[in-house]
């Protein structure tokens, strides 16, 4: 294996590039030409630094459904679960890991000008807003969204100055690599975060032990304990909090064992946790392909035994009735009731 990735270093270099607090603007992904520009359905919008996202539940077959963020979205927008909801999506141009299934190029990891520009949130909302017809809700992903904490901020804050905070759903993703929520918000960014009524975020575990961590991130093995620690932060924010994990590993043996403390260490940090987590089919899209090689393409098939394992953890400590609940009905410890 190639060196680990230095996160809190790459981490820092990407901030700086990132961000600019003095015109509150933030480097957003710009897809024509791109290698991503290729899997998309429909064409790229707002000058071409948007794109549409059909957020589907159904999955491939045998392999659970994905709720996120669909039923959570359409809950908070009060209308009926739809079996796909359209997305605008925003991308951040860096990330701090380079996960061999990520569907995004590498090339538009690395905050290059080239395949990026500076787009403030009053912009990105002209944006969203200038299609005739813009979709319920705005994805701020990535690459990293966490390494810019306050791209979320500004945007709570500009949707609260048009009166939108009600009207559109707002959706971002973590790979729980960083504690910049914590280091760069003051408490009353935090408490915005946490009580927007129309803001769920879903964090990442990016394998279920420190050899598959290491194996999809290239980061250091050590930092798969750093998730837990940061997950139990932001659960005790009392957000609308959800979980994503992938299930590929370099090797079959001993995946049922490892599996079971993996899901030991979620009901560690809320007895339900497992419940708000929802495990991602890795598939190969256009930037990946050119990754493939043997220990990948063994991956994708031992990710199947992996998710049997994970259903009969569910099955062995949950209940058919709470195993069928709505993902947004699972209560956790540390989260609020809505309103409150």
């Amino acid at each position: 294996m190639t060196q680990a990735i230095n996160t809190d270093r790459w981490s820092e270099h990407y901030r700086r590039k990132l961000v600019d607090h003095t015109a509150q603007r933030v480097l957003i992904t710009d897809f024509r030409g791109s290698g991503q520009e290729a899997d998309l359905s429909e064409p790229v919008n707002c000058g071409g630094f948007g794109r549409i996202r059909h957020f589907q539940q159904e999955t491939s077959p045998h392999w659970p459904a994905n709720p996120l963020p669909v039923v959570p979205a359409a809950r908070a927008l009060g209308i009926a679960t739809p079996p796909m909801m359209r997305s605008q999506v925003f991308q951040l141009a860096g990330c701090n890991w380079r996960c061999w299934y990520c569907f995004v190029p590498f090339s538009l990891l690395s905050a290059n000008p080239q395949h990026a520009a500076w787009w403030s949130p009053t912009a990105l909302v002209d944006a969203y807003l200038a299609d005739p017809a813009p979709p319920p809700m705005i994805d701020l992903t990535g690459g990293q969204p966490d390494l810019v904490p306050e791209w979320v901020v500004w945007m709570m804050q500009e949707f609260q100055q048009r009166g939108l905070e009600r009207h559109v759903y707002l959706w971002s993703d973590d790979n729980l690599s960083t504690d910049y929520f914590w280091r760069f918000l003051s408490p009353a960014q935090q408490a915005l975060v946490a009580g927007y009524p129309n803001y769920g975020r879903v964090c990442c575990f990016k394998g279920f032990d420190a050899e598959s961590f290491a194996f999809n991130t290239h980061a250091a093995p050590a930092l798969f304990d750093r998730q837990f620690v940061l997950m139990q932060q932001l659960l005790n924010l009392g957000l609308d909090l959800y979980a994503y994990t992938t299930f590929t590993t370099p090797k079959p043996d001993g995946i049922a064992d490892a599996m079971a403390r993996f899901v030991d260490r979620l009901q560690s940090l809320d007895p339900n946790l497992p419940l708000r987590t929802v495990p991602l089919e890795i598939q190969v899209f256009t930037p990946v392909a050119g990754r493939m090689n043997p220990a990948t393409e063994a991956a994708l098939r031992y990710q199947w035994l992996a998710i049997d394992c994970w259903q009969r953890e569910l099955e062995q400590r949950y209940s058919g009735t709470a195993r069928t609940q709505s993902i947004v009905d699972v209560p956790l410890q540390t989260r609020r009731p809505a309103g409150v």
